[in-house]
């Protein structure tokens, strides 16, 4: 029997305001959960707004601790009311994923400073719930969910330990566990077969995980920084033949204007029309790409249709850069079959480029890099064509003491002149900004154009990691009957490069990871990885287009919402009569103690003493001992040995006892009549 407390309630369960100074266990059964659910949010909130929480929820520690509350109503009320104007301050609102939170985690720890009983402590540990699930908002990867599962376990632990008195906390965590556990199963339904958004969660803009050194600007120094990154760029997963390294060139920004320092770019002059050719067969290939707050998309190749971007459209300029309207905010896979060789061309009547993209191709400033522009000039008047010129920048970066590196020197105002006359050390954006330079000096029509190229196979997966060390630029040239065409000047400096990526190319005391950790930690990260990508594909990705896709496999008619209504419903309605079965009480056949005492049950009903259907044990013992006065110290003895072996830490003796003291119990009794008063 659970006994009372002294105003006739369950200790620990609805106690009195009086009682809270002695109850420090129940408040760090509170703070324990809501710490956890709120670290992740610290590592983004105000610094006064974290502070603040850890000095109220001390102050409820002092009042569990005494027994008194160092705060009184009105200063209570003041304090709300300054952490309400200090968010209003903070972010000017108190709605939102930003203003909001902020202002429900102070709150939060506001409450610990009048949580009494038990309502409060509920109340608290509901609200951590939507704080667990605000967390969603900010990041959705692998170790967040992992982190959150955690820190939800707590939290219903954290519900089960309010309810009891002094609680053990490994079996109120098993518990916990048991229905977490129980309620797997129609979480897994409901993933499935409710239907999904079309947009972001509540149409709010989702944070940006990551972030992309590549932009429509270059300088020199921009991607060699880039270079030290090892953030993940997007994935590729081909359909078929994989072309070659050398084939490789992700696609990304086309730099056509010049400013001496800094190659950037605005939309290029329209054509009538892109004027492409592809060339041999079509390759197809997904996409992966990360949030990164650019507006272009990598692109391999000449894509024979572009895919549909959901709620983003999309264009694909003249100098084949692709570009979505707004910038990617959001994970995004895309499919994509486009022909690895093609001639790309955007003519005039004579066979040149349009006037308007020749005259930009062509562009420098004023004045700077004589030597330079001298040396362009000399192979203007001695090249027979423009192929000759070419070839005769990429024999000077390959014969001459040219070194590829990221550490280069820093470069003047003349920064070509330098470069090339000078340092004569630097990483791909220099190479292929003094080529662009040489190309338009000599009259041939150039460009830088970035982008990522190469990209590390993950085996285990048959996919490509691109991170942010394949970042590369590179360059292209209008040659006549050829249309434009990629050279890669870095390619004449340090081949390796292109071939096994930059790693391969670069000199001994700068690669971008340790040898040694390269070596034992590659298989990890790529298992890791693979993870990672299953997790986005199958669980983040698992959008409108994949939802439709996988229930159409099952059958046509769940494809439709009518179907997901109604297998939803009768899977929900099986689940939950699984659960509630599951859960149900072990009936007597199952419950060796209940066995026992329902045969002793039997035997005094055989005697006209019939238990009721909702009699306690007790109440039925006091019952028969006042028919059966001579045997009511058996009746009580069986009854005591019942409830210890059903209900309390009974073990094989108490139930051997039990069942030898229901087998000796008197066969035959007086009958009595039950209208005979005592």
């Amino acid at each position: 029997m659970v006994k009372l407390g002294s105003a006739g309630m369950l200790p620990g369960v609805l106690a009195r305001p009086g009682r809270f100074g002695k109850d420090v266990g129940a408040t760090l059964w509170l703070l324990g959960p809501m710490l956890l659910v709120l670290a992740p949010h610290a590592l983004r909130l105000p610094m006064w707004i974290s502070l603040s929480w850890l000095a109220f929820a001390l102050l409820g520690l002092v009042a569990a601790r005494t027994g008194r509350q160092p705060v009184g109503r009105h200063l209570k009320t003041l304090l709300a009311l300054a952490g309400v104007a200090g968010v209003l301050l903070q972010y000017g609102t108190v709605i939102g994923p930003s203003g909001g939170v902020a202002l429900l985690a102070f709150l939060s720890g506001a409450k610990l400073l009048e949580t009494n009983g038990t309502r409060d402590r509920l109340g608290l540990l509901f609200i951590g719930c939507f704080l667990l699930v605000a967390q969603f908002l900010e990041g959705q990867s692998l170790f967040t969910a992992a982190y959150m599962t955690g820190a939800a376990l707590t939290l219903v632990a954290g519900m089960i330990a309010t309810q009891r008195p002094a609680p053990p906390w490994r079996p109120t965590f098993a518990l916990a566990a048991r229905l977490m556990a129980q309620a797997l199963p129609l979480a897994l339904l409901v993933f499935l077969l409710f239907p999904r958004l079309g947009g972001p969660l509540w149409h709010l803009p989702q944070p940006v995980a990551t972030h992309s050194g590549l932009s429509e600007r270059m300088s020199p120094g921009d991607i060699s920084v880039l270079i030290l990154s090892d953030e993940l760029a997007f994935r590729a997963e081909f359909d078929g033949p994989v072309p070659p390294a050398p084939q490789r060139y992700w696609r990304g920004p086309v730099l056509w204007d010049y400013d001496g320092h800094t190659w950037h770019t605005d939309p290029a002059p329209r054509a009538d029309r892109l004027e492409a050719t592809g060339l041999g067969q079509p390759l197809r290939y997904n996409l992966t790409l990360e949030p990164n707050q650019q507006r272009w998309l990598p692109l391999l190749g000449l894509p024979t249709h572009l895919p549909e971007l959901p709620g983003n459209p999309t264009r694909l300029g003249v100098d084949l850069q692709w570009q979505a309207r707004e910038p990617i905010t959001r994970r995004l896979r895309y499919e994509v079959e486009a022909y690895a060789e093609y001639r790309l061309e955007n003519r005039s009547g004579d066979g040149s480029p349009t006037p308007a993209l020749r005259e930009r191709a062509l562009a420098l400033p004023m004045g700077g890099n004589p030597r330079s522009r001298e040396i362009a000039r000399a192979w203007r008047e001695t090249a027979a064509n423009d192929a000759a010129i070419v070839a005769l920048a990429l024999t000077l970066f390959r014969t001459q003491a040219f070194f590829y590196t990221l550490t280069p020197p820093r470069l003047g105002a003349w920064a070509v002149d330098d470069f090339l006359f000078e340092s004569r050390r630097g990483f791909c954006e220099h190479y292929a900004s003094t080529f662009v330079f040489l190309m338009r000096a000599a009259g041939v029509p150039a460009r830088v154009v970035t982008g990522y190229q190469g990209g590390e196979l993950n085996p285990l997966g048959n996919y490509f990691i691109v991170r942010g060390r394949d970042a590369h630029a590179w360059a292209e040239v209008w040659l006549d009957g050829q249309g434009w065409v990629r050279v890669d000047p870095t390619g004449a400096v340090a081949p390796s490069r292109v071939e096994r990526g930059v790693e391969a190319a670069l000199p001994p005391g700068e690669q971008p990871g340790g040898e040694f950790a390269a070596a034992w930690l590659r298989p990890l990260h790529l298992g890791w990885d693979l993870v990672n990508n299953r997790w986005n594909l199958w669980v983040l990705g698992y959008n409108q287009e994949r939802q439709h896709q996988f229930l159409a496999r099952l059958s046509p008619l769940m494809a439709r919402w009518q179907g997901m209504a109604w297998a939803l419903g009768l899977g929900a309605t099986v689940l939950l009569l699984v659960v509630c079965v599951a859960i149900l009480p072990r009936t007597a056949r199952h419950d060796p103690a209940s066995r026992e005492y329902l045969r002793f049950c039997r035997t005094l009903a055989h005697r006209g003493i019939a238990r009721g259907a909702a009699e306690a044990p007790e109440d039925y013992a006091r019952r028969a001992t006042g028919w059966l006065p001579d045997l009511g110290r058996d009746i009580q003895y069986i009854t005591r040995l019942y409830l210890t072996c059903r209900y309390g830490p009974g073990g094989e003796d108490d139930l051997s006892a039990l069942r030898r003291a229901i087998t000796g119990f008197p066969p035959r009794l007086r009958r009595r009549n039950p209208t005979q008063p005592l």
